[in-house]
């Protein structure tokens, strides 16, 4: 018996929390619990009233980046504990991705973790290869995928770290979204001023670099909102960058309601 297709799949959007949104950086394996719930209610309520294809990522926070950091993941092999480092890693990120796919449960939606270590293939820390067909037969089901940073298998140096950003780098020429909504814990990308930049492309880009830095004080080993921005600029479909912690906020921009935030222009 074949998959039951949504008849109305609607709109298909990329969501990423971020991790200091769903984390407390600043310390281990903290996760924001009431946070993630509601975030999960808000996409819930939002498909209630709109038909939404969605497929939801999250960034690590204090659950991998400790010890990716301590094991130099990033850099891929580089001593006899670099492999012991791979596993650590992924067991981190991978408790974190149970912990939001249990809010999702919680919620009523259906949602289903998938595992990027375990499909990806990756070049010098640029994925290459993902059998994405698992992933398309989830969204015509109107199941949400929930893909996770994660370590990955490297050509070039062993291993890798891979941030939701560039997984949905590459998920986006495969699954053509119409659209990207990045959730962090301010109110979009700041200026040196700390004004909100309202539109970024590629022509402004260079006017909000030196803005542009890690988080929180901990080390961000995917490269922080530099990071972000590049990757976003290199999907080719709208990136809306929003303040997660203000409720409702998330909900409203799935249904096409103007919240403030930074848009990234391709």
């Amino acid at each position: 018996m074949g998959i039951k297709e949504v008849t109305n799949q609607g709109e298909r959007i990329f969501i990423k929390f971020g991790g200091s949104l769903i984390t407390d950086k600043s310390t281990p394996y903290s996760a924001r619990v009431d946070v993630i719930h509601r975030l999960c209610r808000e996409i819930r309520e939002a498909r209630v009233q709109k038909a939404l294809s969605l497929l939801v990522g999250h960034g690590g926070g204090s659950f991998p980046h400790v010890s990716a950091s301590h094991y130099q993941t990033a850099k891929g092999v580089v001593n006899e504990r670099s492999w012991e480092g791979f596993v650590k890693v992924h067991d981190d990120a991978a408790r974190l991705n149970t912990i939001a796919c249990q809010a999702f449960h919680s919620s009523g939606e259906l949602a289903v973790s998938v595992q990027p270590s375990a499909a990806c293939v990756a070049r010098a820390g640029r994925i290459t290869d993902w059998f994405t067909t698992p992933i398309e037969r989830l969204l015509k089901a109107g199941i949400i995928p929930v893909v996770y940073g994660d370590v990955c298998l490297d050509d070039v140096q062993g291993m890798c770290i891979i941030s939701t950003e560039e997984i949905f780098r590459y998920l986006a020429l495969q699954l053509h979204p119409s659209r990207v909504i990045l959730l962090g814990k301010v109110d979009g990308v700041m200026d040196g001023q700390g004004e909100v930049v309202p539109v970024i492309s590629r022509d402004t880009l260079p006017e909000v670099l030196p803005a542009l830095v890690g988080s929180d004080g901990v080390a961000d080993v995917t490269g922080g909102m530099l990071h972000k921005v590049e990757r976003s600029l290199e999907l080719g479909v709208r990136t809306e960058i929003i303040n997660g912690l203000v409720p409702g906020a998330l909900q409203k921009t799935l249904l096409g309601e103007p919240v403030g935030g930074t848009v990234i222009q391709a």
